[in-house]
């Protein structure tokens, strides 16, 4: 049993509208999974610091210090933050990881993508059409955790303004503005996750080693940056500047990482997707 064949095989003799693969990615379970462990992690954190031990207000997790987690129960806008910090090291990587290297791979390990391929649908119009939603969902991801996470801050905690460490009360305006910038740099800083996940996809034809490589090579990438020993090399790894949107949060905002993070990871990104074109051009589909 395929549960997208008879899908695939009304699309035969046309391009692959990108509405209909989003349609489709969209209907999924995996996706359905992605965006519950979204719903669900702010939901948890929540819990914890309500009725966990250190809820009595004797320290620990949102207890107003200066430090980023300490700040979490100021309000809706920092609760969101905080959710970003914790979501951007590992779950929105598993996430992103996931959208990009199972798009092509669970098609060959479903053995539609050749019925596909002979329809014809133009080979890279294909893949720009699974890239694209997968892309778009990846986003979607971000932003539904942010939404989810400041209305869900905002009823636990009430409406204070955002504050840093090292600025703030902002505006609701500023406030707004810095979230999203934030949300579109964590965005931006795992596009080199997401093409070496679809770099992978099309490589293989299982899906979970597509998700698996890059998730281990965003880890790897970690350790290395963490090697003083390494010197200055450390600052050419994509992953070296994942966490420059600190600078976001500054009163004056430090754009010098930033613009280097987003070039590094933009540019790995184009990089691997250019190789998994020509890879998947000359690719004998056979599954």
């Amino acid at each position: 049993y395929r549960p997208d064949g008879g899908e695939m095989m009304k699309q035969l003799g046309r391009p692959l509208p990108i509405r209909v693969e989003f349609r489709r990615q969209l209907t999924r379970k995996r996706t359905l999974v992605a965006f519950l462990l979204i719903l669900a992690l702010p939901l948890i954190v929540v819990a914890a610091v309500k009725f966990g031990p250190s809820s009595d207000g004797g320290g620990g997790f949102g207890d107003g210090d200066l430090d980023l987690v300490g700040l979490a129960t100021a309000g809706g806008w920092n609760f969101a933050l905080t959710m970003v910090f914790f979501a951007s090291g590992f779950l929105l990587l598993i996430l992103i990881a996931m959208f990009c290297g199972d798009t092509v791979a669970s098609e060959a390990s479903w053995s539609t993508l050749r019925y596909l391929l002979i329809s014809p649908v133009p080979r890279r119009r294909l893949l720009f059409s699974k890239l694209t939603v997968a892309l778009i969902l990846s986003a979607v991801s971000i932003l539904i955790l942010i939404v989810v996470s400041y209305l869900i801050g905002l009823i636990a905690f009430g409406s204070g303004a955002l504050s840093t460490p090292t600025a703030g009360p902002f505006t609701e305006t500023e406030a707004f503005l810095r979230i999203l910038a934030i949300g579109t740099y964590v965005f931006l800083s795992l596009l080199f996750a997401a093409g070496i996940a679809f770099l992978m996809s099309v490589i293989t034809d299982i899906p979970l080693a597509a998700v698996g490589t890059a998730v281990i090579v965003v880890i790897v990438s970690n350790i290395l940056g963490a090697i003083e020993a390494l010197g200055a090399l450390r600052e050419w790894l994509p992953t070296n500047f994942a966490n420059a949107w600190i600078g976001l949060l500054n009163e004056e905002i430090e754009w010098t990482d930033i613009y280097r993070g987003i070039s590094y990871s933009v540019i790995s990104f184009l990089i691997l997707i250019t190789i998994a074109v020509l890879k998947f051009d000359r690719k004998d589909i056979t599954s």
